[in-house]
């Protein structure tokens, strides 16, 4: 039988609400400018918002220098992300796929209830973070399994 997350009243299934699309790419820059070139815009830096009071990533010196735009569209963001040359899973990512998804993003509630959901599916963690007012994000590792990973979040 085949894992189920399971459901509360509380709150919905986590991975429901899609917030965005993460897509790795070499050149900030150029991965910008060619988008822009197809009217979409305008790109702004990725708000980092108040600071972390639990911060669990597998490079903390990688992800402080990890570079994102983002992009608000009628119904979902993009997010381009070029990761520095420090090792991180983006980095590997890149390396080894080459440009393309890395992440899909979903807004929750909730991040510590939707991590526990997941959880209870056997889906294990690879990095969260949460701040004073309960926002955050937690990863999972779900590339073998779903073709990408997955995140949930919730914004302040």
């Amino acid at each position: 039988m085949p894992n189920t997350v399971p459901r509360t009243a509380a709150m919905r299934h986590p991975f429901q609400q899609l917030h965005h699309v993460c897509i790795v790419v070499h050149d900030l820059e150029k991965a910008v400018a060619y988008y822009q070139g197809l009217g979409m815009g305008p790109w702004f830096d990725y708000p980092k918002g108040q600071a972390y009071v639990t911060f669990e990533v597998p490079n903390r010196a990688a992800s402080d220098a990890m570079r994102y735009k983002c992009l608000d569209l009628e119904n979902m963001q993009i997010q381009l992300c070029q990761p520095s040359l420090l090792d991180s899973p983006q980095r590997r990512f890149l390396d080894t796929h080459g440009e393309g998804v890395y992440h899909l993003g979903f807004e929750v509630s909730d991040c510590d209830q939707a991590e526990a959901m997941a959880q209870a599916a056997g889906v294990a963690i690879t990095a969260r973070g949460r701040r004073a007012d309960h926002s955050g994000f937690t990863y999972f590792d779900t590339a073998a399994g779903a073709g990408v990973v997955l995140e949930v979040r919730r914004t302040a």
